[in-house]
């Protein structure tokens, strides 16, 4: 941590806190000021509660903000999230605005809605590149979201593809290879990648002891080596993440999987994960 890292996936929420939840300045402030030394960028996403105060103080103390719109099933909701992203970035608060996070993953709405999201955001923000947030085999299946995007944020996450921890940073070299080669030189930043220390295994991802700080040096190192641009996933624990969540079941090789929100992953594991679980 010494050098800093690229970017650390913010939230101000403690434990029996969900996002949303009104949060003090104050808080905020402290919670950052742990992070702003060891980082160049604090990635955020709204709930229409204190988290909109995130990205003016993140600035205040010397970081660059990734913003985004968290959109959901609520057409009201989203767009009271669309508005106040586009507040933040007039305010001259957001480096870069993303448009939902794994909706499309969820399922909670369809391509169509994102991408009617995002042309109205560039012309509102100019200057200001606007993409979106998504599973990189969505990403990389769709040419209209590359189009569309100036910017594509990916998540790249082996522990919810089922891979082991000893192949997890080829998974992510994998995912992130694939989307650049259809994304026609637009910026990618690997995003949400981490590794739990409190749950269950899932299919070949295991909870080895330290598992979580050995994947955390090795993206590390992977992204320093290749310049890839990542936002390690979370800054600081969070209980939700224990809980069940969209699952993707793996197939063919790791980081590419079949979307199946909340429901158990499928029987298929990739190649290298057999051997791991033999």
């Amino acid at each position: 941590m010494a050098a800093g890292v690229h970017g650390l996936c913010f939230s101000p929420n403690l434990d029996g806190q969900n996002p949303g939840t009104q949060i003090t300045e104050a808080r905020i402030h402290a919670r950052l000021q742990v992070l702003a030394p060891h980082t160049r960028w604090q990635p955020t996403f709204l709930r229409l509660g204190g988290d909109a105060l995130i990205p003016r103080i993140a600035r205040q103390l010397g970081c660059k903000t990734l913003v985004g719109a968290w959109l959901g099933t609520d057409a009201a909701i989203n767009q009271r999230e669309i508005d106040a992203v586009i507040a933040i970035a007039r305010a001259s608060h957001a480096d870069i605005v993303a448009l939902g996070n794994g909706l499309l993953l969820r399922e909670d709405r369809d391509e169509a809605t994102l991408l009617a999201a995002v042309a109205p955001v560039q012309q509102a923000v100019p200057g200001v590149p606007v993409g979106t947030v998504e599973a990189c085999d969505l990403v990389e299946l769709d040419p209209r979201i590359t189009a569309a995007c100036g910017v594509l944020r990916c998540n790249c996450d082996p522990f919810w593809q089922g891979c082991p921890l000893e192949h997890a940073i080829a998974c992510m070299h994998s995912m992130v290879q694939r989307v650049e080669a259809v994304v026609a030189g637009k910026p990618v930043l690997a995003s949400e990648t981490g590794w739990p220390d409190q749950r269950s295994a899932f299919f070949g991802a295991l909870l080895p002891t330290r598992g979580a700080m050995r994947q955390f040096v090795d993206t590390q190192a992977w992204a320093q080596q290749h310049n890839i641009p990542v936002a390690y996933f979370p800054a600081f624990d969070e209980g939700g993440m224990v809980a069940p969540r969209v699952t993707w079941a793996p197939a063919g090789a790791c980081g590419t999987g079949t979307a199946r929100p909340n429901s158990p992953a499928g029987p298929d594991l990739p190649p290298q994960c057999h051997q791991s679980l033999t």
